[in-house]
């Protein structure tokens, strides 16, 4: 008979384990396995940083230069759908960008005049030539894609090859397509320095031979006529001085009436027609004659001639002879006047004097140039909507009531004075009074969870709660049937081990116990298992009392 105190009754991890089938171990390592790799893929999700974009729209040449780099500058990358952009952790966006730029990344998919450091002993002087060509339209491709509008642009230059025995040089010319960004435009101002830029670039080009186009292929730039340097037609620029006056207008009235009607309660409309013409006129008047006193003398000739002989003195001696005559009193424009004798007749009839006297005036002229200016106001017509005036009662009732003839003639002449309403030159007012369509929006509720906010709560927090979700699915659905197994099996053996030590006593029948009165028929089974306890402990006491022991002691038996 075997000692009862070489039976373990307290088995160790691998004893249990040893107790398992072998399909029992394989579920509970599996269990074991996927438990701890969910733990791991939550801790690093939930660690992972966040992506940001360190480049977007880059060629094909200079994002293969940038992963290459960032592969040795060990930075973690990815990309984005459809290649679009690079992607790298956000708290590494900066100090990777300023490192790739101190190593000239990226570089643009136009190369400028870094061609020219590559030149090769033996090029030709086309080569040469060509290769400076180039380089300049990607340094003016550089600078028009530095615009904010521009998101590519191309630069294509004409560049005559310059003879010295020619005597009519060519003119050189240049074509540049800009792709715009979306919902963007080039204003009047930027395309006219896009255009300077280009042409003051390369020598001797005008800005009348540089044409500027989209990508749909329209022209932007507006023809200039090589006479007197004036666009045909209407241009860009008139028709945008055209809104703007008319967008100033309508301000303007709608600041005048919404004071009084309400910010929803008026609509305006003005519409302008601008004369562009350029006129020049030019006048020349004269005023008449003025008096001799107020007239200005050009210039003045004094001619004066004696003929025949010369006599003795005549007349009577003394001092009133010998007096000069006196000065003429003739009028300018009055008729010739005979010359007085300065002795006596005798000598007058032996000489004759002759005195011409020429004046020259000014004569007053006026030249006057004028120049009319372009967009001249030719016509203004205001069209006014009112809406009818709202009231609402003590019961919260809105009522609509159409305003009176003296307001609206009122708000008619605020508007005349507003736009500066000139009669002559045929402007015209429309101010109605009429009640506004009220539209019904319905808005729709979406439900809760079809709404934004918790759309993205949900998104942020899918990965913690699926791991937590699926670690508690293994858990339940693997680990714990395994754990419970193997309590099951320690049990077992446990009570195969007790019944061991029972069976190892000596095997006497099982007598059936005195029957009281009171007791019902027939003993139950922990009942006999009990007496059969009992009855083992009085006849082998030594068995019992070690068992008791080994299970107080936790040793295995010896």
């Amino acid at each position: 008979m075997a000692d009862a105190s070489a039976i373990p009754l307290n088995p160790t991890l691998t004893q249990r384990m040893a107790s398992l089938d072998q399909g029992q171990r394989m579920r509970l390592a599996l269990g074991i396995v996927l438990f701890v790799a969910i733990g791991i893929v939550g801790l690093v999700m939930g660690r992972q940083a966040e992506w940001r974009v360190l480049y977007a729209n880059l060629a094909d040449k200079d994002g293969g230069a940038i992963i290459a780099q960032l592969s040795q500058m060990n930075v973690p990358y990815k990309h984005s759908e459809g290649g679009s952009a690079i992607l790298v952790p956000a708290d590494r966006v900066h100090d990777t960008r300023l490192r790739l730029a101190s190593q000239g990344l990226p570089k643009g998919s136009v190369a400028g005049f870094e061609m020219m450091e590559s030149n090769r002993f033996g090029m030709t002087q086309f080569q040469e030539r060509l290769t400076f060509q180039r380089g300049l339209e990607g340094e003016l491709t550089r600078s028009i894609q530095a615009l904010s509008s521009v998101q590519s642009a191309r630069v294509h230059l004409a560049l005559p090859n310059q003879n010295g025995f020619f005597r009519e040089q060519q003119k050189p010319s240049a074509s540049v397509l800009v792709s715009l960004n979306a919902g963007r435009s080039l204003d009047r101002n930027q395309l006219s320095g896009i255009v300077h830029l280009v042409a003051s670039s390369v020598p001797e080009m005008s800005p009348s031979a540089v044409s500027v186009l989209d990508d749909t292929g329209k022209l932007l730039s507006t023809p200039v006529d090589g006479v007197n340097g004036v666009a045909g037609g209407a241009d860009a620029q008139q028709l945008q001085y055209v809104q703007q006056l008319e967008q100033l207008y309508s301000r303007r009235v709608l600041d005048i009436l919404e004071p009084i009607v309400g910010r929803q309660n008026v609509k305006a409309q003005v519409t302008a027609e601008l004369d562009f013409s350029q006129t020049e006129q030019t006048s020349e008047s004269h005023k008449p004659n003025q008096t001799p006193d107020s007239s200005a003398i050009r210039s003045q000739q004094l001619v004066e001639s004696t003929n025949g002989a010369a006599g003795g003195p005549a007349g009577v001696p003394g001092a009133t002879s010998n007096q000069p005559p006196a000065p003429s009193a003739a009028p300018v424009n009055g008729p010739a006047q005979a010359l007085a004798a300065a002795g006596g007749g005798a000598a007058g009839a032996t000489a004759s004097t002759k005195r011409e006297s020429i004046i020259n005036y000014e004569v007053d002229k006026t030249i006057k140039v004028v120049r009319a200016g372009t967009g001249v106001i030719k016509r203004l017509s205001a069209a006014v909507v009112v809406n009818h005036k709202s009231t609402t009662d003590e019961r919260g009732k809105t009522t609509t009531t159409p305003l009176s003839d003296q307001q609206l003639e009122k708000m008619t002449a605020l508007v005349r004075e507003t736009i500066g309403f000139n009669q002559e030159r045929g402007d015209s007012v429309n101010l109605m009074n009429a009640p506004f369509a009220q539209e019904k929006i319905t808005l729709s509720e979406l439900p809760f969870w079809k709404q934004p906010e918790l759309q993205d709560l949900a998104r942020s927090f899918a990965w913690p709660v699926g791991t937590l979700l699926f670690g508690v699915l293994v858990l339940m659905g693997v680990i714990r049937p395994a754990l419970k197994a193997l309590t099951r099996s320690s049990g077992a053996q446990r009570s195969n081990q007790l019944d061991a030590v029972v069976s190892e006593q000596t095997e006497r029948p099982l007598l059936p116990a005195p029957r009281r009165s009171n007791e019902p028929q027939g003993p139950t089974q922990s009942e006999l298992a009990l007496d059969d306890a009992r009855k083992l402990t009085r006849d082998n006491p030594a068995a019992v009392a070690s068992i008791v022991k080994t299970w107080i002691n936790g040793e295995a038996p010896a």
